[in-house]
């Protein structure tokens, strides 16, 4: 039987300086997403395919709150 060895990408950890600067920068980005997102008129939200609602929950979310992809 083969044996497939992957070597992971470094992460860096969110306890590091670096990775404390990481996710800042990422909740910040997430934010001004976010509040990008409210200011869009429901012309421009059904374009996007997203409703009203989602988008005014999307946009109180707290700045913390970003995908996990965007940690990887």
């Amino acid at each position: 039987m083969a044996h497939i060895t992957t070597t992971p990408r470094f992460v860096t950890p969110w306890f590091s300086t670096a990775g404390l600067v990481q996710r800042i920068l990422l909740g910040l980005g997430a934010a001004e997403q976010r509040r990008r997102l409210a200011q869009l008129d429901d012309t421009q939200l059904r374009d996007i395919g997203v409703t009203r609602e989602d988008a005014r929950t999307e946009a109180n979310r707290p700045v913390w709150d970003v995908p996990q992809s965007w940690l990887r």
